[in-house]
């Protein structure tokens, strides 16, 4: 009976894996691409730098572009939408591999390529997160979104190894022709699924049609007029400000405390995407929490008890990667609840905008946090480690002493205003029962009742 059961519930998903075979294959491409080029970054000058620059380039584009490429999806059918994406990077990378096998390739054309795939990315989320209630039954839901979530992770795990065989034996043209068929891919897996008619055709928002620009304020109104939805990405945003604000530090702090150990800090990193793949798998074979706010606010604590407090209170190896892995785990839980809750509670025509609009609220703390925390490490935290003063003497007994303990510190604090801000969530009559409050709206036939 539970075989049966689960023949029926990958059956039910069928299209949806179609089209989640594509994007893993994309994933794995730009993950590639990017290890290469973060190389190709370095090797021009040796400078962190530029490094650092290309991040940037990645980063900043996806943000900003988030709410009008959630207002333009919202615009066309959610085929085209995904096919925007992958076609924009598409079109990115193939000018970036015209230019290369031409006339050779310049640091500031890369910087240009990566911040083009940026944009092109601004749309991949929006249009995923919206297709997926047209893919999958609503039970599925957060299973789906688990599948998405270890694809990221797995292709932040074997990209980079990948790419690093790939530069040794064949070099960046080989790799730019990989991600050229990867996107190519998972276009053609866009174009074998049928959507149903909500998901093929172009929105039409009713009455005339406003400026583009008022339409990419819609998701940010819509958020903030649904005293649920509103507090849920409050708590998303302060959670993202604190968490990547201690993480930033944990690649130093494990540096500093094991003396520059390169296989320790590698070790740290593979456990991160490891149970990321893991608590992603784990969330589509068990379809998530029944109450999803609660289960999204818990998630939080686990996350910052384990790879946040735990972790600043390790001192070897194997505590770091447990911890680390065990908060990696429980994020595809909290993002995967959260994402099913706007899927079931904003209208199908407003999703686009709403899901850009989390983006761009809740990455924009990632560059606040990431400007922070080096300065607060290196200024204020291992200063007061090296004159055993200030806050970090009171927390010495949780953090030890010695090089890296100021970090630490900084670390347990960020995991300290985590769980302050989940456990405010839990106290948000407007969170905790979002399920009465806002009742989830009806959803669309998915495809696979079409025999998509």
């Amino acid at each position: 009976m539970a075989s049966q059961s689960s023949r029926t519930r990958v059956v039910g998903m069928r299209s949806f894996l179609i089209i989640w075979g594509g994007h893993v294959v994309s994933l794995v491409g730009n993950s590639v691409l990017r290890f290469a080029l973060i190389v190709q970054a370095w090797t021009n000058g040796q400078r962190a730098t530029d490094v650092v620059l290309l991040s940037l380039c990645a980063l900043v584009p996806q943000i900003l572009l988030s709410p009008t490429a959630g207002a333009l999806i919202d615009r066309v059918s959610r085929r085209t939408a995904l096919q925007l994406s992958d076609a924009g990077g598409l079109l990115a990378v193939g000018a970036l591999s015209a230019v290369y096998f031409v006339d050779g390739m310049r640091l500031w054309e890369v910087y240009l390529t990566v911040a083009l795939v940026g944009a092109a990315a601004a749309f991949q989320y929006p249009a995923l997160s919206a297709s997926v209630p047209l893919l999958v039954d609503r039970e599925q839901l957060q299973r789906a979104n688990g599948l998405l979530a270890s694809a990221k992770n797995s292709a932040e795990i074997g990209g980079p190894a990948l790419g690093g065989l790939m530069v040794a034996l064949s070099g960046l043209g080989a790799i730019l022709w990989i991600d050229l068929a990867s996107f190519a891919v998972a276009l053609c897996a866009v174009r074998l699924v049928r959507f149903g008619p909500e998901g093929e055709r172009i929105a039409k928002p009713a009455g005339a049609r406003r400026r583009l620009l008022a339409e990419s304020t819609e998701g940010l109104r819509e958020l903030w007029r649904r005293p649920g939805l509103r507090d849920l990405v409050a708590v998303d945003f302060i959670v993202n400000l604190v968490m990547v604000l201690g993480y930033a530090a944990v690649q130093p702090m494990v540096l500093a405390r094991t003396g520059n150990d390169a296989a320790v800090l590698a070790a740290v990193n593979t456990s991160i995407g490891v149970g990321g793949a893991v608590g992603g798998l784990l969330l589509a074979a068990w379809g998530g929490p029944k109450h999803r706010t609660r289960g999204m606010m818990l998630g939080i604590a686990g996350m910052c008890l384990t790879s946040q407090i735990a972790m600043a209170m390790a001192d070897r190896a194997i505590g770091w990667c447990a911890a680390i892995f065990f908060g990696a785990l429980l994020m595809p839980v909290v993002n995967g609840a959260m994402q099913s809750v706007i899927q079931t509670k904003v209208p199908s025509e407003l999703q686009g905008r709403v899901f850009g609009a989390v983006v761009f609220v809740g990455e924009l703390s990632v560059p606040i946090a990431t400007a922070s925390s080096g300065p607060l490490a290196d200024h204020v935290f291992e200063p007061q480690a090296a004159s055993d003063s200030g806050l970090v003497h009171l927390l010495r007994p949780l953090v030890g002493t010695g090089p890296g303990s100021g970090m630490a510190g900084l670390l347990l604090i960020a995991g300290v205003c985590g769980l302050a801000a989940a456990l405010w969530g839990l106290s948000r009559r407007t969170v905790r029962q979002i399920d009465v409050l806002l009742p989830d709206l009806d959803s669309p036939v998915p495809s696979t009742a079409a025999k998509g």
